[in-house]
């Protein structure tokens, strides 16, 4: 491979945000979320491309409450080849108003042009007395290999098992990305609307 293409690839690789939780250095990102448990606004600021500083606006539909987040992500671990990434994060968060509430967790990723596979799994204590688990699998592939500046596509399966409700759920989830936006969705019965956007800037 020459080296004008590996340095194509590595900067489409680099365009993926769904696997970059932490931005460039002195980037910045806003994340809209969705889905059966809640709805939330996230925005965090990235130092350096080793982690990322935010805040959370969440709000709870399975207690009816809102509930702000303080958060922190931090890259734990990183591999680069000519054709993949593999990601590991560490991210964890805490209540504005209640230092006892607070979750950690960890997820990951590994790509390439044409597969995806991720998983994560969130541990969240003391909020509005409660604590519960959230974990989730993804695989994923890409039915075509777009250049740099195409919109890229994933066709994923996702499965999530929230230890709240003692309910897994597996569904279908489509993946669109060009530059610095993201727009994922996907849909299940038991978890209705999955629905994910994110901006870089």
């Amino acid at each position: 491979m020459g080296i004008y293409k590996i340095i194509i690839l590595s900067f489409v690789l680099a365009l993926n945000v769904d696997a970059r939780p932490i931005s460039y250095s002195g980037g910045s990102t806003v994340m809209l979320k969705s889905d059966n448990m809640s709805k939330s606004i996230y925005y965090h600021y990235s130092p350096t491309y080793k982690y990322s500083v935010g805040i959370e606006n969440l709000e709870d539909k399975f207690f009816n409450k809102n509930k702000n987040y303080l958060r922190l992500t931090y890259l734990i671990n990183r591999k680069n080849t000519d054709i993949s990434q593999r990601n590991l994060y560490f991210q964890s968060g805490v209540l504005v108003d209640d230092a006892d509430g607070f979750f950690y967790g960890i997820h990951g990723d590994w790509e390439t042009r044409r597969w995806f596979s991720g998983f994560g799994y969130k541990d969240t204590k003391n909020t509005f007395g409660q604590d519960y688990t959230d974990q989730y699998i993804q695989l994923g592939v890409a039915p075509y290999v777009g250049d740099y500046g195409d919109l890229h596509t994933w066709i994923m399966i996702k499965t999530k098992k929230n230890s709240l409700t003692n309910t897994q759920s597996t569904y279908p989830e489509l993946k669109f990305f060009k530059g610095p936006t993201l727009v994922k969705f996907g849909y299940s019965d038991k978890t209705e609307w999955d629905l994910h956007f994110m901006y870089r800037f």
